[in-house]
């Protein structure tokens, strides 16, 4: 394969990769987010007893968190995506250095997301099953959603990395 072979792969697989980083946050994180901050206020405005301030908390601070994590992602995507394509078209190899060592960052960290993630399931079923209060419990069974939903959306953010990492990789031989 010649360099602009290599090139003009890397350029679809990083199209491919950042589409799908955008995508992901816009329409899946941000309204998650966004719901779960109507739903928690709406849960200490109107759900007075203490299962419902369990379940308010996490639903408000992780709303807090995939909102802003939903609109920084989403929103800041395509500039990055333009100044990367931009720096490999005029310096193919210190643009393919760098992101391969931003890709090695990225990749990882995904044992800590996955641990995170499970610490949050784990916690919560034991809120939920190991105590009698109604606080405590509603507080176990939104850890145990958030869990899903981070490893869902941290599932296929790890699996968008994979062929974008290896595209790198192909690059610089």
């Amino acid at each position: 394969m010649n360099p602009s072979d290599a090139t003009v792969k890397l350029l679809e697989a990083m199209l491919v990769y950042f589409q799908g980083e955008k995508i992901e946050a816009l329409v899946f994180i941000l309204p998650i987010g966004l719901l779960s901050l109507v739903f928690g206020a709406w849960l200490v405005v109107d759900g007075g007893d203490g299962f419902a301030r369990g379940v308010a908390i996490p639903f408000l601070l992780m709303g807090l968190l995939m909102t802003t994590i939903g609109a920084v992602v989403g929103y800041r995507t395509p500039a990055q995506l333009v100044q990367l394509q931009t720096a490999v078209k005029a310096e193919p190899e210190a643009a393919r250095s760098a992101e391969v060592q931003r890709m090695s960052k990225v990749n990882g960290a995904w044992h800590i997301y996955l641990v995170m993630w499970g610490v949050f399931g784990i916690g919560g079923l034991a809120l939920r099953f190991a105590t009698r209060a109604d606080f405590t419990q509603g507080l176990g069974i939104a850890l145990v959603l958030f869990a899903g939903v981070g490893l869902l959306v941290d599932g296929f953010a790890e699996r968008r990395t994979h062929p974008y990492t290896a595209a790198l990789q192909a690059a610089s031989r």
